[in-house]
């Protein structure tokens, strides 16, 4: 069992209160989700549970954290710096557990994750690793130190299709119990049985968490079905306080024009507008506490409100992409043959692969060859985001880099568009959640009218919440789309056509 109370986490910067006297019992068998928009604090509260020390640099946290003698095991959303510089060997030699396995568990834990059964000893820096291999070595090591509680902050990222399946029995037949982050409906619907949602509402002045004990599915539904009951609810109790309110002012005006316009001569008549009148005081008070009482509109966090807007129309004919490639290298190390891809129009085409078959090294190569060409106008959101922000910039420094005051309007009002407080478009972008740096990148993109996107895993870091309106978002696109995807969703929703990537080349799914 694990059991917080009364956690309230400032953050030292804006003095935003992330959680606010939050309580929360995870119980073993509970399979729990933290869902919410990005930069709402759910790695923060997982960093917290695990070790305080690791949010005492930027937040102050008071409350309580108590177990029953089990064991915490926590796979963080970023490989550590320190971790990234070190080999594989080196990396689990560090790790916990990892001397002592027997060489039978060495061998259970890697063919769980496809893994091969030297890699606990290889000599490649953590650091180089594809995404997906990343995870999955933490993962290797995490379950190495068999933990009685997993705290996972996004475990599905990057991760192939064979690994995500693996991730959702991992999660199912967990003994313990798992207290996790993912922006991966599809690995959330199928696992979890409890949904802890964090909000900041009021321009993110004010912190809410919802516990809810069933599955996410459920709760979505019943949220918002509970929102719209409790809107029609409130909106018919306004209609019907605008007919009582109009009626009633009939009544105060003819009152009070009588009482303007009685004789002095006629005492008894005054007498009984003046009664007349404290009954409608009386009324006015009655119908004051009436209007306190009302139900009040549901409040939640908005949606993100971000469109492209392109002038470029795409002919269906054009041909966005002939590529051909013959070998794909890293290194002295050959990945793929023979890869031939070929995009026309405003097609939208995602390719697929296992971890490390080379999807982001290729996706990288085709992003140079579209971002050269002067006949479309491409935009490239790589999967490691600083590979292309300049982290000590400001968003508003990123948008509006002429630092002119249309330019600077404009992108306040893009920022605003997606949910960005006024002290947030003020922080360095290193500062920022990897959601936050996602929806920069989208929209600078909307901004220089691309007709042409090229994403690497462009799902990763929005929340199960804004998932349908970013998936809504890149389906209308009206130009082309190249992406690396394992987002399910993403892949049902958005793509035309899907290919997997091997050592064979591409290989077109049906």
């Amino acid at each position: 069992m694990l059991q917080i109370d009364h956690l309230t986490i400032t953050h030292k910067k804006d003095l935003r209160t992330i959680l606010d006297d939050f309580s929360f019992v995870l119980n073993r068998g509970d399979k729990a989700v933290v869902v919410g928009e990005e930069g709402n604090g759910k790695s923060t509260l997982l960093k917290w549970i695990y070790d305080p020390a690791l949010v005492a640099p930027y937040a102050d946290a008071s409350g309580t954290r108590t177990t029953q003698g089990e064991t915490l095991g926590y796979l963080p959303q970023e490989l550590r710096a320190e971790d990234a510089e070190r080999t594989v060997c080196e990396f689990f030699a560090a790790r916990d557990g990892f001397a002592d396995a027997p060489s039978k568990t060495l061998a259970r834990v890697a063919s769980q994750l496809a893994l091969p059964k030297d890699v606990f000893y290889g000599e490649q820096r953590m650091g180089t690793l594809s995404g997906g291999e990343k995870v999955k070595l933490q993962m290797a090591a995490l379950l190495l130190s068999e933990p009685d509680i997993l705290l996972l902050d996004e475990p599905s990222n990057d991760i192939d299709a064979e690994t995500l399946e693996w991730l959702e029995k991992l999660i199912n037949g967990w003994s313990g119990s798992v207290l996790f982050i993912s922006h991966d409906e599809t690995l959330i619907e199928n696992t979890a049985n409890r949904v802890v949602l964090l909000e900041q509402l009021r321009r993110k002045t004010a912190s809410r968490c919802t516990v809810a004990n069933m599955p996410f599915a459920q709760f979505r539904a019943e949220r918002a079905a509970a929102f719209d009951k409790q809107a029609q609810l409130a909106g018919s109790e306004r209609r019907e306080e605008k007919k009582t309110m109009e009626k009633f002012r009939r009544i105060q005006q003819s009152v009070e024009h009588a009482q303007e316009n009685v004789s002095r001569r006629d005492p008894s008549t005054g007498r009984l507008l003046k009664k007349k009148m404290a009954n409608v005081k009386a009324m006015e008070k009655r119908y004051a506490r009436e209007h306190e009482e009302m139900t009040e509109y549901p409040e939640r966090e908005s949606p993100i409100l971000i469109r492209f807007h392109t002038e470029r129309t795409m002919p269906a004919g054009k041909t966005v992409l002939d590529y051909k490639l013959p070998e794909l290298r890293v290194g002295e190390r050959v990945l793929a043959r023979n890869i031939e891809l070929f995009v026309r129009g405003p097609e939208k085409v995602c390719i697929t692969g296992k971890n490390g078959a080379g999807k982001t090294t290729l996706l990288r190569a085709i992003a140079r060859e579209l971002l050269a060409r002067d006949d479309i106008r491409a935009c490239y959101m790589p999967q490691n985001y600083e590979e292309i922000l300049q982290l000590d910039k400001t968003p508003l420094d990123y948008l509006a880099p002429s630092g002119a005051k249309d330019e600077l309007t404009t992108a306040r009002t893009y920022l605003g568009s997606m949910r960005y407080t006024a002290e947030e478009m003020s922080h360095p972008i290193r500062a920022l959640s990897g959601g936050q740096k996602a929806k920069l990148l989208l929209l600078k993109m909307s901004m220089e009218d691309a007709d042409v996107l090229i994403l690497d895993e462009p799902s990763r870091n929005f929340s199960p919440l804004s998932g349908p309106e970013i998936r809504a978002l890149l389906r209308s696109f009206p130009g082309a789309i190249l992406s690396v995807s394992h987002d399910r969703k993403f892949i049902a929703e958005v793509c035309d056509k899907v290919y997997e990537l091997d050592e064979n080349g591409l290989t077109k799914q049906q």
